[in-house]
C-alpha cells in the first residue's frame, strides 16, 4: 500500500457558511463546495498548498458529524490518497487493522473512500481516498 500524500484535513464544523467566512478572513479561498446525501453533510474544500482543507457541516442530527460535534469540535479525520483503496483495504485487513469500511464507498465528487478506524490509527479517523487512474494532481472531492 503506497501512500502519496495527505489529500485533506476534515474539519468539523456547526455551520458551513460561518466557518467559511472565518477562514476566507484568513486568507484562504473556497475551491469547491459538495452535498454528500449519504454521510448528511455539506462541504468546502480550501486549498492549502496541494492540499485541502475540508469543512463538514451535518444536515441531519444523524449524520457522523453531528455527533461528532456533539462531543467535540475540530479535526475529524486525516485523508491520505491511495493508489489502489481497495488493495490498501485488503492489506490492513490482513494486518488486522480496525476498520470502519471493509469496502470503499462513494465521496464527495463521486471518489472511492473508506476509513479506518481511530483504533488502527493511533487514535486519529483516518480515511483513504483512492486517486484516480491517470491522474496526478490532487483533487478536493473527497
Amino acid at each position: 500500500m503506497k501512500h502519496l500524500k495527505i489529500d485533506h484535513l476534515g474539519i468539523a464544523v456547526p455551520g458551513l457558511d460561518a466557518a467559511v467566512a472565518a477562514y476566507e478572513a484568513l486568507g484562504f479561498a473556497v475551491e469547491a463546495r459538495h452535498d454528500v446525501p449519504t454521510e448528511k453533510v455539506r462541504t468546502a474544500f480550501l486549498p492549502v498548498g496541494e492540499s485541502h482543507l475540508e469543512l463538514l457541516e451535518p444536515t441531519d442530527p444523524s449524520s457522523p458529524i453531528a455527533r461528532f460535534l456533539e462531543k467535540r469540535s475540530g479535526l475529524h479525520h486525516v485523508c491520505v490518497l491511495v493508489d489502489d483503496v481497495d488493495a490498501a483495504l485488503a492489506d490492513m485487513k490482513a494486518r488486522g487493522v480496525p476498520l470502519v469500511d471493509e469496502t470503499p464507498r462513494v465521496g464527495a465528487g463521486g471518489c472511492r473512500v473508506a476509513f479506518v478506524h481511530p483504533k488502527g490509527a493511533a487514535g486519529v479517523l483516518l480515511e483513504l481516498k483512492e486517486r484516480e487512474r491517470g491522474d496526478e494532481t490532487p483533487r478536493a472531492e473527497g
